[in-house]
């Protein structure tokens, strides 16, 4: 791989040349997942960048804005910098956002690396891949969490001004309990989840499982922070979405149906954004004077965590 941290071309972040046929860029976009993933010892900030690329590259319509503005004589690069802005700068409106999307895992990814590494001392590179790499599968796994919260919030932020969201909502009084993102818009009030947990996962009545999601209930959890935030704004949710890695999933989109009374589906994170767009099947839509009541009903009771 050629060039510098802002010199690469998407292209080169997922090691493959410019005129490669769409199928081979999603076997290298897999391949460098599963060689940055933070959780079997990546870089993360590898991996942040190997998900980008794929935003910029990953459909034939995107694909071919990338390389419009992507020619061989093109003077600045994919990623940008504070002095060099990017020739792919969207100055379009984004979506409002509210929150510090993964804020809460990585402070604590960070105390418990330092206690684990060495009683809190001071780490050159708390992220370094060899530390992470050795570190225990739960401090791994809050880090590899982090990356999708940020992940899903780069996605919401460009569905548009229609839609607001809040990240790292509380979701009641304990400490540790948190909604990752809310997402309101014209599709309805969405509870969404972001997870990693790093392998394929299976569906069983209403349910994620699988041996890399062991003995948690996801969907139950999230359904149960969406009732504490629902209780404390007086609001409505119309449904949920888990998002979770392109790879980890049978389809892109898979609907459970309603559970406990909430239309749920599954979704991969490159198949989000239309979803949030559409909505959750079976969820109801919101809009006038429904969607501001709610917006401002959210904007006086949610507590960040």
């Amino acid at each position: 791989m050629s060039g510098g941290p802002l010199s690469a071309s998407a292209y080169e972040v997922l090691g493959v040349e410019p005129d490669v046929d769409d199928e081979a860029l999603r076997r290298a976009y897999r391949l460098r997942l599963r060689q940055t993933h933070p959780d079997t010892g990546g870089d993360a900030a590898e991996f942040v960048r190997v998900q980008r690329a794929w935003e910029l590259v990953g459909t034939p319509a995107d694909r071919a804005a990338y390389d419009r503005g992507h020619g061989p004589s093109a003077e600045t690069s994919w990623s940008g910098s504070a002095d060099q802005p990017s020739a792919r700068r969207d100055t379009r409106p984004r979506a409002r956002s509210y929150g510090h999307p993964g804020g809460w895992r990585r402070e604590r990814y960070l105390t418990l690396i330092r206690e684990w590494a060495g009683r809190g001392v001071e780490l050159a590179d708390p992220y370094a891949p060899e530390l992470v790499r050795s570190a225990p599968a739960e401090i791994r796994r809050l880090l590899a969490d982090a990356l999708a919260e940020e992940a899903t919030a780069r996605t919401v932020a460009d569905l548009g001004m229609g839609f607001t969201v809040w990240h790292d909502v509380a979701a009641g009084d304990d400490a540790d309990s948190k909604l990752d993102h809310v997402v309101l818009g014209p599709s309805g009030l969405h509870g969404v989840e972001s997870s990693d947990f790093g392998g394929e996962v299976r569906f069983r009545r209403g349910e994620v499982i699988g041996e890399a999601v062991g003995a948690r209930a996801p969907v139950a959890e999230l359904l149960s922070r969406m009732r504490a935030v629902a209780r404390s704004a007086r609001v409505r949710f119309g449904g949920a979405i888990l998002v979770l890695p392109d790879d980890d999933l049978p389809q892109a989109v898979t609907p459970l149906g309603r559970v406990r009374g909430v239309p749920v589906a599954v979704a991969s994170r490159s198949s989000l954004g239309p979803l949030l767009r559409a909505g959750v099947p079976g969820a109801r839509p919101i809009g006038g004077n429904e969607l501001f009541d709610v917006r401002t009903r959210l904007q006086q009771s949610v507590r960040f965590v």
